[in-house]
């Protein structure tokens, strides 16, 4: 008989510093506007079941909603189960989702998830984050988008759109992604977590680029502490714009 590992508890995290007013009607303003501009803003990898958006999310881990989303139309047809992930033939596993890149260590981390799911929940991704973190390859980030996206439970998923931005924005100082979950999340209402986490990665792939932020074409210059760290010129900003936002 199988032993069944005792369930993980999340570590609670120590409180966020409380921050002044001002801080935080500035946050939330920028919220708005951004929430304004990309008011369809959502999770961009494809899925239609919590296993199939938890899948998605591992893979994308060094790579993009793009790429991912290339590659899961024939994954999620073949894989349609946990169980299907637990028994899979790590080499057509791989093969399959050799696009998305460092394959190996994401097909055992599928397999070794498709196992857990069997094992300990009866095939089905919980709900909760503190079973989602004890499972192979799910760490808060990738839980919190599996309980926004496929559970409508509020999240804040710090990836390094959300994590470059908020530093941008001077809304935290923060490197460590549970401090910085912990520490925004404080500023706004629960509510909002899930679809702030949208809309500033929105904004980070199409206009608060790494390496060129357009800031001349950006709607929230006026609360953002770092505007002319890059492009300031309007009309060359909006050449940097990308996805939907780009000039035709």
């Amino acid at each position: 008989m199988t032993s069944v590992p005792p369930r993980q508890r999340a570590k609670a995290p120590e409180p966020p510093p409380k921050k002044d007013v001002s801080t935080v009607r500035r946050a939330r303003k920028t919220y708005r506007a951004l929430h304004e501009r990309y008011p369809y803003a959502h999770c961009e990898l494809d899925f239609t079941t919590p296993l199939e958006l938890l899948v998605a999310t591992i893979l994308s881990a060094q790579t993009t909603d793009v790429g991912v989303n290339k590659v899961t139309p024939l994954l999620f047809a073949r894989y349609p189960t946990a169980s299907d992930y637990a028994g899979a033939d790590r080499t057509e596993l791989e093969t399959m989702i050799q696009p998305t890149g460092f394959y190996r260590a994401k097909s055992d981390a599928l397999i070794k998830l498709g196992a857990a799911l069997v094992e300990r929940f009866d095939g089905e991704v919980p709900g909760r984050l503190a079973d989602l973190v004890t499972l192979p390859g799910v760490g808060r980030k990738t839980a919190n988008v599996v309980l926004g996206n496929a559970f409508g439970v509020p999240g804040i998923t710090v990836d390094t759109h959300f994590g470059r931005l908020v530093r941008r924005f001077g809304w935290t100082t923060e490197e460590d992604p549970v401090k910085v979950e912990h520490e925004v999340g404080s500023m706004f209402p629960r509510s909002d977590w899930t679809m702030l986490s949208h809309v500033l990665i929105f904004h980070g792939r199409r206009t608060c680029h790494a390496k060129r932020p357009a800031c001349g074409a950006c709607p929230v210059t006026q609360w953002c502490p770092s505007y002319g760290v890059g492009e300031t010129d309007p009309d060359k900003a909006a050449k940097l714009l990308k996805y939907e936002l780009a000039p035709r």
